[in-house]
């Protein structure tokens, strides 16, 4: 094996970990219904990968290139999935049912400066509160740190949300 049959493989996986990088975010882009962001991110999403494919179909007897190809692939999904969850584009819905720190909680987030409303519900134990924030992602782990900080035993889900029409806030400084 050549140091150039090396270096072309290595290319390619470096390509493929780009466009997949780029793919992962571009997909969490049209979730958030940001078409222009995205096709703009898409365009070089797919110079990229027509790119690296070209050079692969020319090289198809080198092995070594597929496994650059499914290794950049396989990175690539990863790079993906933390730059998305660095960048936190969007917004979610907490859900939070404390049976017995539900006043405390929401008093701590307001004071934080979170839009909360409480619901009444009704569970297995009888009248409960349903807690539900509307947050920006990139405040999610301070919202989950500071209910887990009250009540460790608090049951929480978050959901995926796209607000459609009203004012939608964060912490307000």
């Amino acid at each position: 094996m050549t140091l150039e049959t090396i270096f072309g493989a290595l290319i390619i996986m470096l390509m493929r970990i780009c466009d997949v990088t780029i793919g992962t975010f571009r997909t969490m882009l049209v979730v958030q219904a940001k078409k222009y962001h995205a096709a703009f991110v898409g365009f070089f999403e797919v110079l990229i990968w027509i790119t690296a494919m070209s050079y692969i179909v020319r090289h198809l007897d080198n092995t070594i290139n597929l496994i650059g190809y499914a290794l950049g692939f396989a990175i690539g999904n990863i790079l993906g999935v933390t730059l998305e969850q660095k960048v936190a584009i969007g917004f979610s819905q907490v859900s939070i049912v404390s049976l017995h720190h539900t006043d405390e909680i929401v008093s701590k987030l307001r004071e934080k400066n979170f839009g909360v409303t409480k619901l009444p519900g009704e569970g297995k134990v009888g009248e409960i509160s349903i807690i539900l924030v509307i947050i920006k992602r990139k405040h999610l782990e301070e919202v989950l740190r500071l209910v887990e900080s009250i009540d460790k035993r608090a049951f929480i889900t978050v959901q995926h949300s796209r607000p459609y029409r009203g004012y939608i806030h964060g912490p307000r400084v």
